[in-house]
């Protein structure tokens, strides 16, 4: 039997995922003394990492909790993980803990007594009294990764948190239809109208074991000219589909709150905003592809045009580009305003009118700010949020707990859309393939009250699509 591996962990592992502990299966894993230095000097304050902190020492607590010094020296047995998902495989590893110093001195490739370089030769040290048995140190942080490479220790990054392997699998929410579709599953079809006289079809064919609740279907046209058929997948069971019509909102006469859709990708996008059955949806997309424009104008017109909504609430992660500017004077939404740029900008657009004066501008724009509502994610813990529109910006930089936190807060007859691009994450640890943007995208796809389009196109400007394709 081929023995199993020693993970010696590293603090940030811990304070990112606390339940790391129980992701090794059978291999052993080992914690070095100063990884607890850094977790008790961490467990202060109200931050998400000093929270994760305090969780990972409370679950040391647990399984140390009646164990004497020579059980903790032979290692502590990990349970089964916690609440874990069907077909993932528990834990049957031991945990151990630095009990004696190093036999070892650092390298003098090592200067100093930085607890990075504490933590590498304490692997050092496991590495000299194991030889039989394959060492890595697991750590996200990249410049320790490199410097345990330089001195003999094999390392890796935390990729239990991956959703995917490569960004290039992450369901876009759309696909194409081949261009002899009726003719492979056309025989047995089915048509009728809907109560709202939308044309629904039900097709049989293998493409449908492919298709996805809510992903829209383009059927190319003939022409050049023509945009051909654009559908939406409404039940599916096995190699039977129910295929529905979408509306058309690049049409001159179904603009959402005086806009349009510009291509495709964006008429995918307003069907999900205005459909009453879609509770949740996410759009990604490069900057200037429309995603804030179409979803500030949907929610305006689903909460003043129509009494679905009580009122909009537009929430950010508050993580700077460069450097942070300091402590901001007022209220919470007062906070908030120079954070909210991109809703200040959209506002404008979907309100200029070259008809209306200064007296009709100044009565709309008081009254969206009684309907339009900005918070801070800092204060979402608790809150129940009922018949809102909740638009969640930048959530590229929300970690998949975040991002659990924030969809739980939904009461009945909200909606909550999501918008990030996963090419400006600013959050440290987080990559394209570890965000929580990305982790909701996979988690929810099926879902038949949950929905997602990927933007393609931008359409802010010529200059802004040119930049974003050379630059």
């Amino acid at each position: 039997m081929k023995p199993s591996r020693i993970f010696v962990l590293d603090t940030n592992v811990l304070m990112h995922d606390p339940s790391s502990l129980f992701r090794f299966e059978e291999h052993d894993l080992f914690i070095p003394m100063v990884v607890l230095e850094e977790l008790d000097a961490a467990k202060k304050g109200t931050s998400e990492v000093s929270r994760n902190a305090r969780q990972v020492s409370r679950v040391l607590d647990d399984l140390m909790r009646g164990r004497g010094h020579a059980e903790i020296k032979t290692g502590l047995p990990l349970p089964a993980v916690p609440n874990s998902t069907q077909g993932e495989s528990p834990a049957t590893g031991h945990l151990f803990f630095q009990t004696r110093p190093p036999d070892l001195t650092l390298p003098d490739v090592l200067p100093g007594n930085k607890p990075d370089n504490s933590i590498l030769l304490t692997a050092l040290s496991v590495q000299q009294e194991f030889p039989e048995r394959k060492l890595t140190l697991v750590s996200k942080d990249i410049n320790l990764r490199i410097k345990s490479a330089i001195v003999g220790v094999h390392s890796e990054d935390y990729y239990n948190d991956q959703v995917l392997d490569d960004l290039d699998l992450l369901y876009r929410g759309y696909d194409d239809l081949p261009a002899d579709f009726w003719q492979s599953h056309g025989e047995t079809m089915e048509s009728w109208q809907d109560e709202l006289g939308r044309a629904c079809y039900r097709v049989k064919g293998p493409l449908a074991r492919e298709w996805t609740q809510n992903e829209f279907l383009h059927l190319p046209g003939e022409t050049s000219a023509d945009r051909g058929l654009e559908l939406m997948v409404q039940n599916l069971n096995g190699e039977t589909g129910e295929l529905r019509v979408i509306r058309d909102f690049r049409h001159g006469k179904t603009p959402v709150w005086g806009i349009h859709a510009k291509n495709r990708e964006q008429n995918f996008a307003l069907n999900l905003l205005m459909d009453p059955e879609i509770d949740f949806v996410t759009l990604l997309g490069a900057a200037g592809t429309g995603k804030t424009l179409l979803t500030l104008a949907a929610g305006l017109a689903q909460t003043l045009d129509e009494p679905r909504f009580r009122e909009i609430i537009m929430t950010r992660v508050t993580v700077p580009v460069g450097e942070d500017i300091g402590f901001l004077p007022g209220t919470e939404e007062e906070k908030m305003t120079p954070w909210m740029g991109a809703l200040m900008d959209n506002l404008e657009v979907l309100t200029q009118t070259s008809e209306a004066g200064d007296w009709e501008r100044a009565a709309t724009n008081d009254l969206l700010s009684k309907r339009i509502k900005i918070r801070s994610l800092n204060f979402m813990r608790g809150r129940t949020f009922l018949n809102r529109f909740i638009i969640v910006d930048e959530a590229q930089n929300l970690t998949s707990k975040q991002m659990r936190t924030m969809i739980t807060r939904c009461g009945p007859g909200t909606k909550m859309v999501c918008l990030g691009n996963l090419g400006q994450i600013d959050t440290p640890y987080l990559s394209e393939t570890t965000s929580g943007l990305t982790y909701v995208v996979d988690r929810f796809r099926g879902w038949p009250h949950g929905g997602h389009v990927t933007l393609a196109r931008g359409e802010r400007s010529r200059l802004a699509a040119f930049a974003s394709d050379v630059l």
